[in-house]
């Protein structure tokens, strides 16, 4: 009989349970097991037991549970993909069976056929900037292996064609290439360029590829008869890749490569650990680079390349800030939230042929609508948060959970029939522009208007084809997008996140407006961003408007240093959620005692900050409270957090989510 160590596919942190079999496995087979009194389930072979004797002195054997047979339908995980799936679970500290089985796809008995693009490699129709063919050069000369680069260059730099020329040299010497993009809706734009001007087989991975087509995926990544290059969102690092030859992450410093729910891994920082695993070499791109990323890759010789000039000498955007609160910027209250500077602006641009792109990081028609009468809200059942308004559909809709009602006639409190609507979105914008430039044809490009990637490449095709005149947009517009005859972007709504309470507010705002900035006025002719604040004096958006990105890192550096942030220091924020509000906030407050106990012992240069309740304590009927743990040692921090979940048993209705470098903190 032998024995193995089987990782099954449960939440539990202790996942790791012993079975038996005849069948002579490997570690990486993929079985199913018996678990409790009638449940068959999902599991992964990492070890087999040598040593009989002390598992005999262990463990009863003719109680350890048998194997019941091979898991068919996908192959074994290889020893080097199974260390490395292995590596982020211990990372993150999240059941490492539960892991594995989160980034497998389904098992399918009749794989479909995936749809391959096969590279042209056009001959170039440009020339490389100095600035390019030195950031290639740099580049090329680590490409034998790891070596972390960090690539900062101004939106509309030509980072793609650094990126694509950099592709060509590897994909020449045989090895294939992992391109992370943060969001779906970039991958269409990417697949076209690298079409253009690279040869051999392109694959894509996101969420709108089926299963099926995942599975075959899976099989086609190891065909070893042709280069490949992946394009993919956060999940496709992943796949079990062979012969990689380089990594690339776009927009490095996008939210969206944060995963927040399962096992909370940051694709970039998981990236950084499979490039070095497999001795290769990865690109980190952005305009604006995030304060960490920065701060390490400044340090390290050869491992920061600025691009500062955008190709055909074209200027950056001039940035302008309105004063919003100024009354005479708004001459009357049925353009509001515009200004009458914005709204002139916007239609001179559409009047001479020009397109226009207006952000707003908000969804819907209104914030919350309110009784005139008795001041009456309608708050969401299940949530602390006031349901949004969506004009559309007629409905009050809850921004965290699935609830939604439709708009009452009457207040339901008071009977009065007058609702006041405050507060702005996507909707009220699209309204707005709709009533003031009525001729023009004006679409949204928010979650709530695009439900699925073919609606989503249907929007950006009609827009870059000129059937669309303006843009209403989330921060899905903010994001990597080139539009020709775009050469206009407004900006409002802006000030809510620069209140947000967060030590990475400032930080995400000048991004934010950075990238915004990047997208007018990329071909032949300078483009105009204009912001509407409420609050212009603040410094953040002088930085912006000067393109002082050195001054402001610079600052943001030395607030973080006196507080002890990152990049100073390590992070692990803990949530403890429950129906019941005390059972959440007594789970924290029992951890935080935990935590003073191991650091008195142990770990003395453990910080600790709260137990608090969530800005928004109540989401989906769950009550959550949460507790920050910082360090300047990721030793450290590692070992009260396994120490915790060691010793940590709460009620059955609590459940606790381990944050390790979180990315927001409310």
């Amino acid at each position: 009989m032998n024995y193995y160590l089987v990782a099954v596919n449960t939440p539990f942190n202790r996942s790791l349970l012993t079975y038996s079999s005849e069948l002579d496995l490997c570690a990486g087979d993929l079985v199913l097991v018996p678990l409790g009194k009638n449940r068959k389930e999902k599991g992964c072979v990492l070890d087999k037991i040598t040593d009989v004797k002390k598992l005999a002195a262990e463990l009863d054997l003719d109680k350890i549970k048998k194997i019941d047979e091979l898991f068919v339908g996908l192959p074994r995980l290889d020893e080097r993909f199974l260390e490395f799936l292995k590596w982020v679970s211990q990372y993150y500290h999240y059941p490492v069976g539960q892991h594995i089985f989160d980034v497998l796809p389904k098992p399918m008995k009749r794989p479909q056929n995936v749809e391959l693009l096969e590279g042209i490699n056009e001959p170039l129709d440009y020339e490389l900037t100095s600035e390019q063919a030195s950031a290639i050069e740099t580049i090329e000369k680590k490409l034998d292996r790891f070596h972390k680069t960090l690539l900062h260059g101004v939106t509309g730099s030509g980072k793609t064609t650094v990126y694509s020329e950099t592709i060509k040299k590897v994909m020449k010497k045989g090895r294939n290439v992992l391109f992370l993009v943060p969001e779906i809706n970039l991958t269409p734009q990417f697949l076209k360029v690298l079409k253009q001007n690279v040869s051999g087989k392109i694959l894509s991975y996101h969420s709108s590829v089926t299963n099926s087509e995942k599975y075959k995926i899976w099989n086609l990544i190891n065909d070893d008869s042709e280069p490949y290059i992946m394009v993919g969102v956060r999940s496709s690092i992943f796949l079990p890749y062979k012969n990689l030859g380089l990594i690339i992450v776009d927009e490095e410093h996008d939210t969206s490569f944060k995963q927040e729910d399962r096992c909370p891994y940051h694709a970039r920082d998981v990236a950084i650990k499979k490039a070095h695993s497999e001795g290769i070499p990865i690109i980190l791109g952005s305009a604006t680079p995030t304060i960490e990323s920065y701060q390490q890759s400044i340090a390290v010789k050869d491992s920061y390349i600025r691009m500062a000039q955008r190709p055909k000498n074209i200027s950056m955007p001039e940035v302008e800030i309105i004063d919003g609160r100024d009354r005479n910027s708004r001459v009357s209250e049925d353009i509001w939230p515009f200004t009458d500077k914005g709204l002139q602006r916007i239609k001179e641009k559409v009047a001479e042929g020009e397109q226009v792109l207006v952000f707003v990081n908000r969804l819907g028609f209104a914030s919350f609508v309110q009784c005139r009468s008795c001041g009456e809200g309608f708050d969401c059942p299940n949530c602390s948060v006031s349901l949004k308004y969506f004009k559309r559909s007629e409905s009050l809709n809850c921004p965290f959970c699935e609830y939604k009602v439709p708009l009452p006639d009457s207040c339901p409190s008071c009977g009065n029939m007058k609702l006041l609507q405050k507060g702005f979105g996507t909707e009220k914008l699209q309204d707005v522009l709709q009533r003031e430039i009525p001729e023009k044809k004006i679409d949204r490009f928010d979650r709530d208007n695009i439900k699925n990637f073919e609606e989503l490449k249907s929007v950006l095709k009609s827009f870059k084809e000129g059937s669309i005149d303006i843009l209403v947009g989330t921060q899905m517009l903010s994001k990597g997008h080139n539009f020709e005859n775009v050469n206009l972007v407004v900006v409002l709504g802006i000030d809510s996140q620069l209140n947000f309470p967060d030590f990475r507010s400032n930080e995400k705002v000048f991004q934010l407006l950075t990238q915004v900035a990047g997208r007018p006025g990329r071909t032949h002719k300078q483009g105009q961003v204009l912001v509407e604040t409420l609050s212009p004096e603040n410094k953040i958006f002088e930085r912006v408007k000067n393109y002082e990105w050195k001054e402001f890192y610079e600052e943001e550096l030395e607030v973080r240093g006196i507080l002890a942030y990152p990049p100073f220091t390590r992070m692990c924020a803990l949530y403890f959620s429950s129906r019941f509000r005390e059972r959440a906030s007594e789970a924290a407050i029992w951890s935080k005692n935990f935590f003073e106990y191991v650091k008195n012992k142990k770990y003395g240069d453990l910080e600790i900050l709260g137990p608090r309740p969530l800005s928004i304590e109540k989401r989906a009927n769950k009550f959550t409270w949460n507790l920050l743990l910082k360090t300047s040692d990721i030793n450290s921090l590692h070992g009260a957090v396994e120490a915790f979940q060691a010793h940590s048993k709460f009620h059955q209705s609590v459940s606790v989510k381990v944050d390790i470098d979180p990315q927001q903190l409310s």
